[in-house]
């Protein structure tokens, strides 16, 4: 396929100079033979493709088990007006109560009479913030010390945060389309700032510091299926992981590990997601080692200056979605994520949903504004900022529609 693209004005100039940057090539395995059939992707290629991700990016995900338990649910069969049950968990991580715990929020269409395809997905500013419902339960939340200590502190949130969130969660729409949804605060498994390791989920397994918080982020996101999937309510093979931003990058990988995902949506995942990072546009592995250097592995900081070595790349995440069904979206004023590299993962991808059987984006040119393309990988680009909007949510829907039927 070549990789010359024809692109939306916003991002000619972007692109032109890096059109023919070579990306490690998915469907070429490490010793140089070339991937033909499906056979080989399965059982040769897609593993050492995670392994190399394992290894080199985001840390080997801990095979051991640790003591896991949930608390009874609090369930409301009325909220939100009555469209809505609402029920809310915690996942316990340890045998202590004061242990590492994830609290899960989840809404189920109240008239729905079978099992609900759910949307899955972290939060950045806890629970409270996805809606305004008086019924969600508080809990605290991590903030820089108001008394001006400079470190982060635990506190109950904000009364001002309620909802603060609740345009890029739109919980009714979802609902009245179908759908359910869960989300947890993200900072529960390991909190978001330099020394966040020590007060989440990676101490409870050998060899911490070899793994990553983009790691554990992805982790719990697979322990939120765990209890999705024996949900009476919910429907175990519908499962749609979504992720915003830095939360885009564990979306992505907690799919590639976890296939119990049965669609992914990346909203503006950027470098260490969709985009590739041998491209110089938008952000560098230098600023992300420099300024997160806990969300990837210790093994990632030798590509510092040389991403030219990394012998894997977005394009190649995302391919390890593949056959499932992949949504990746970009902002045109979002430079920092690269949506022209975001696109170029998405048509480097398809070869891999092609060889599968799938359909692919089905074109190397990149769409005009608000036009997204959909088949089994689904694009689109929209006018704005880094955010996810009602436009981005209107096209997950109607991807999730197309494949799973209207609900």
């Amino acid at each position: 396929m070549a990789r010359f693209l024809a692109l939306a004005p916003i991002a000619i100039v972007a692109v032109a100079a890096q059109a023919n940057l070579p990306l490690p090539d998915p469907l070429t395995s490490a010793d140089g033979s070339k991937v033909r059939d499906a056979k080989t992707w399965k059982e040769r290629r897609r593993p050492e493709l995670l392994a190399l991700f394992e290894d080199q990016v985001f840390g080997k995900t801990p095979a051991t088990e640790i003591p896991q338990r949930t608390s009874r649910a609090v369930i409301d069969p009325k909220a939100l007006g009555g469209k809505a049950i609402r029920k809310q968990v915690t996942l316990y991580f340890s045998e202590l109560d004061s242990g590492p715990q994830l609290h899960l929020l989840l809404y189920l269409p109240a008239k729905s009479t079978g099992r609900v395809p759910v949307f899955v997905g972290l939060n950045f500013n806890g629970n409270q913030s996805v809606n305004m419902d008086p019924g969600i339960l508080s809990n605290d939340v991590w903030l820089k010390d108001p008394g001006g200590s400079g470190k982060w502190v635990q506190l109950p949130p904000d009364d001002r945060t309620h909802g603060s969130a609740a345009a890029s969660w739109p919980v009714e729409k979802i609902l009245a389309r179908g759908y359910g949804m869960a989300t947890a605060y993200y900072f529960d498994l390991e909190p978001d700032f330099a020394d966040g390791m020590s007060h989440g989920v990676r101490p409870l397994f050998p060899d911490p510091e070899q793994w990553s918080a983009m790691g554990a982020w992805a982790w719990g996101l697979s322990r939120m299926a765990d209890y999705l999937r024996n949900d009476r309510n919910v429907d175990p093979d519908r499962l749609a992981v979504i992720g915003h931003s830095r939360l885009g990058k564990a979306a992505l990988w907690a799919a590639a590990q976890d296939r119990r995902f049965a669609m992914v949506i990346s909203n503006e995942s950027g470098k260490g997601g969709a985009s590739p990072m041998m491209r110089r546009e938008g952000e560098s592995i230098e600023h992300l080692n420099t300024a997160f250097p806990y969300w990837f592995c210790p093994n990632f900081k030798q590509y510092t200056g040389h991403a030219e070595k990394l012998p894997v790349d977005g394009n190649e995440l995302a391919a390890l979605i593949a056959p499932r069904p992949l949504y990746i979206a970009s902002a045109e004023g979002d430079r920092n994520s690269d949506p022209a590299g975001e696109f170029l993962s998405a048509v480097d991808a398809s070869r891999v949903y092609e060889l599968l059987g799938k359909k692919g984006l089905g074109t190397n040119h990149m769409p005009p504004l608000n036009q997204p393309i959909m088949h089994d990988v689904g694009y689109h680009i929209r006018a704005g900022a880094h955010d996810v909007t009602a436009f981005d949510w209107d096209q997950y829907l109607a991807f999730a529609d197309l494949h799973w039927g209207k609900q």
